[in-house]
């Protein structure tokens, strides 16, 4: 995984405090293998209960972390309990990997 441990611990602090500490964030996509090189960061966040636009408030995260993690390019994808799950859940609900 090419993510370091204070990026971790910016991803985790940011969506705990939007969500709660249920929010699950799963990394997926191109940051997961190790030989690559560049690459945007791409996060799944699964949450408790319904959250009003999770389009809007994605984005919102989305443009917060970029300016944390020094303009790096991050793709969010917030599912909660009332949407259908889409094909981007199923790859990274399966091949993601756990932050939190």
């Amino acid at each position: 995984m090419r993510l370091s441990p204070q990026s971790r611990a910016i991803i985790q602090q940011a969506v705990a405090l939007r969500w709660g500490d249920l929010a699950v964030v799963r990394l997926f996509g191109s940051r997961l293998d190790d030989s690559a090189k560049g690459g945007d960061i791409d996060l799944h966040i699964q949450v408790q209960g319904k959250v009003n636009n999770p389009i809007w408030e994605a984005s919102l995260l989305a443009a917060q972390l970029q300016r944390q993690l020094d303009g790096r390019k991050v793709d969010v994808r917030l599912l909660d309990a009332t949407q259908n799950i889409l094909s981007v859940d199923t790859v990274a609900l399966s091949e993601g990997v756990l932050l939190t």
